[in-house]
């Protein structure tokens, strides 16, 4: 990188304010006030982000008499679920492709969850008016390489073959800069259907504001510190009081599980994002993009980028970095050398847009496991369940994971519970330090791979051949 590019690109960052677009809100809602003392509920939901105020709801709406209390340790929506890129996939498995990998015998069963999972978001925002500038826009995967062209016209092809392409299209280049134009486009598949586009902290507040007029209790600024059985229940202790309830579902993803055997399923992974100043119309007619669908490029490193309410572009994606030894510190949500990255990368595929700066640069902790989809379970002799491991495509996969927890813990045998991606488990990741080791050798190897045609090395094969991974 030439210094003189370097030092355009970084000056557009000048002005960047370091936190959330999406958390920089003025009607941002004031928390609810810390529990104290003691409180007792028929379940009690563990985590403000979507998995906690998912379960919440769901759990009043099946049954409006059952006593409902949420803790969460900081304010609702805080952590990812208002800091990421607001792309509300109708997949469980963390794309076609990942799930087709796993479990290809019921791979047809996770679409068809996956698409009325993404219906029933969209109901549940309109019976509820929770205003989250949902758009049903589609999602178009970008080739920004020769090689990535001709991958996804070949998968394409196979997913066609196995009767798994309804509302996706092949686009060529030209084709897809008629979409959107970038000089680096040279194909896409255009999924219409199966992703949305969302602002995710409203989203987080909406489903709160939901929370409270069913009559569920929220606590923030409530950390749970402690989990116990007490007598047929269980007990959680909170810095200024304790809660007794009959079940416990947990959400708490990315922070350290209350159920200790689940921690090393998981690891976090910083993500980073940019947010431009609004586009002026001739800057967008500039770019196309009329049908504003979300995107993001085919490589290993990759990028997602999409358009806010108000013509902005979120620009993600690339890095993806593992502290040693896991820790989630607020010190790692700000990162100066990616956000140049990031902001190079803007430019060279948006050249027409030079000049356009950003208003914020904001980063924060994803939960990932090895098979880069969510995975769920019990503990407690069946009163505790949980749901972690998202890797990113948690917007809208936590509603269907509030579903698995509740029938979990209601005992129930339904078409979610039986599913295998719901009766396996993920392999854990090593303890340090092999992970960063293990981590760092993968990244390292990607990279490696973007560079060289998509061609995967021995150990990026061989942990294709253990299911293993590292992502994003």
């Amino acid at each position: 990188m030439a210094p003189g590019a370097m030092s355009r690109w970084t000056t557009s960052l000048s002005e960047a304010r370091p936190v959330s677009y999406w958390l920089d809100d003025p009607g941002r809602p004031a928390p609810e006030p810390a529990l104290t003392g003691p409180v007792t509920c028929d379940l009690l939901v563990v985590g403000g982000g979507y998995s906690g105020l998912w379960t919440a709801l769901i759990a009043k709406e099946r049954d409006p008499s059952r006593d409902v209390v949420l803790v969460e340790g900081r304010e609702v929506g805080w952590a990812a679920s208002g800091r990421n890129g607001g792309f509300c996939a109708a997949s469980l498995t963390h794309g076609l492709a990942n799930g087709l990998a796993r479990w290809p015998g019921e791979i047809h069963t996770l679409e068809r969850l996956g698409a009325r999972n993404l219906d029933a978001i969209e109901e549940t925002l309109a019976r509820h008016s929770i205003d989250c500038d949902f758009e049903r826009t589609g999602e178009i995967d970008v080739a920004t390489e020769p090689y990535q062209a001709e991958e996804l016209r070949s998968w394409y092809e196979e997913i066609a073959a196995r009767g798994l392409a309804d509302g996706i299209e092949f686009l060529d280049a030209h084709a897809v800069r008629e979409q959107v134009d970038s000089p680096t486009f040279r194909a896409g598949l255009h999924d219409r259907r199966g992703v949305a586009m969302l602002n995710p902290a409203r989203l987080a507040w909406g489903l709160k504001r939901a929370c409270l007029a069913l009559g569920v209790r929220v606590y923030e600024h409530t950390p749970a510190l402690t989990l116990k059985r007490y007598g047929a229940g269980m007990a959680v202790r909170t810095p200024y009081g304790a809660v007794r309830a009959r079940r416990v579902a947990l959400g708490t993803n990315v922070f350290p599980s209350l159920v200790r055997r689940v921690r090393p399923y998981t690891v976090p992974v910083y993500d980073y994002a940019l947010m431009t100043e609004p586009l002026t119309d001739a800057q967008l007619a500039s770019v196309g993009w009329r049908n504003r669908q979300g995107l993001g490029d085919s490589a290993n490193q990759f990028h997602y980028f999409r358009l806010s309410a108000d013509n902005r572009i979120l620009w993600g994606g690339f890095d993806a970095v593992y502290p040693y030894g896991g820790r989630v510190r607020a010190e790692y949500d700000d990162r100066p050398e990616t956000y140049a990255r990031l902001a190079g990368h803007f430019f060279t595929c948006f050249p027409q847009l030079e000049g356009v700066r950003f208003t914020h640069a904001w980063g924060g902790a994803i939960d990932t496991c090895s098979r880069f989809s969510a995975f769920f379970g019990t503990a407690h002799a069946g009163r505790v369940a949980y749901a972690a491991g998202y890797t990113g495509l948690g917007v809208g996969a936590t509603r269907f994971g509030a579903e698995v927890m509740l029938d979990l813990l209601a005992g129930e045998r339904t078409e979610r519970t039986e599913l295998q991606m719901v009766r396996s488990k993920p392999l854990p990741f090593p303890p340090e330090p092999f992970a960063w080791s293990g981590i760092a050798l993968t990244k390292w190897a990607l990279a490696r791979a973007d560079a060289h045609q998509g061609r995967r090395n021995l150990w990026l094969r061989t942990m294709d051949r253990l299911g293993l991974g590292f992502d994003s």
